[in-house]
């Protein structure tokens, strides 16, 4: 019985790893999408979402099959307990992708995103939901722990940039609607950051059987370097 479960375990943490990789993908691409005014690249973005739809569906009903067929306890069920909520992250990650994504056709949001120097979000943003994936992949709770750490950047950048939104908003009335889009695609992009790190806090929980919360980490995990890599931040860790 208990090989059974691990061979259809291992199945299930492979299409976990493959929806993982597509939403990865789709936050790079959404990104790229925005700040170089690149519809094409928008359109691929809102076509994919579908791929990651059904696979959510796959995972959720292999997820259900499992447990009906071994009743896992134990490190088992922390597994399964902890892929369900994984699941679920990537694909709230791709919906918040897709939305975007769609900025691109604004031609007035993507400038201001450009002028105001939206790249710093979205390369935090991305480095956070590339390594939580990384974390998960190699089952890396100390690399989860600099994902935690980077989400308080992201918010920082999110409110800074909100501000100066509505200052530009308040100088010219015309680029109002295009702002409000923006100032929503920039809560989508924090959004994205915070699934990521829900992402982190379940490679811990299902590492160190330890629920985790960001305010709980201290101030001796420093922030990923988006200029670094994930890599190199979690080697950098004090000892």
């Amino acid at each position: 019985m208990y090989r059974h479960f691990e061979e259809d375990f291992d199945k299930l943490r492979s299409r976990l790893i493959r929806m993982g990789s597509l939403a990865e993908e789709q936050v790079e691409l959404a990104f790229r999408a925005l700040l170089e005014r690149n519809t094409a690249v928008a359109q691929l973005v809102i076509e994919r979402d579908d791929k990651i739809d059904k696979l959510d569906l796959k995972i959720d009903k292999q997820v259900q099959r499992i447990f009906a067929l071994t009743q896992p306890v134990a490190r088992d069920l922390r597994s399964l307990l902890a892929a369900i909520k994984i699941n679920n992250e990537f694909e709230r990650i791709g919906d918040y992708a897709v939305i975007v994504a769609r900025l691109a056709f604004d031609d007035n949001a993507c400038r201001l995103a450009e002028q105001l120097g939206f790249e710093r979000v979205t390369k935090a943003t991305y480095t956070m939901v590339k390594a939580s994936i990384d974390a998960f992949v190699c089952n890396d709770p100390d690399l989860a722990k600099h994902v935690l750490a980077t989400d308080d950047v992201v918010d920082s950048l999110e409110r800074d940039l909100s501000e100066a939104l509505i200052v530009r908003m308040e100088m010219e009335p015309a680029l109002v609607r295009s702002g409000a889009r923006l100032i929503i695609g920039l809560h989508n992009i924090e959004r994205i950051a915070d699934r990521a790190t829900n992402i982190a806090e379940n490679v811990i929980f299902l590492s160190n059987a330890q629920v985790v919360r960001h305010q709980q980490l201290g101030d001796d995990v420093p922030p990923l370097d988006p200029d670094e890599g994930s890599a190199e931040a979690a080697s950098n860790e004090p000892q």
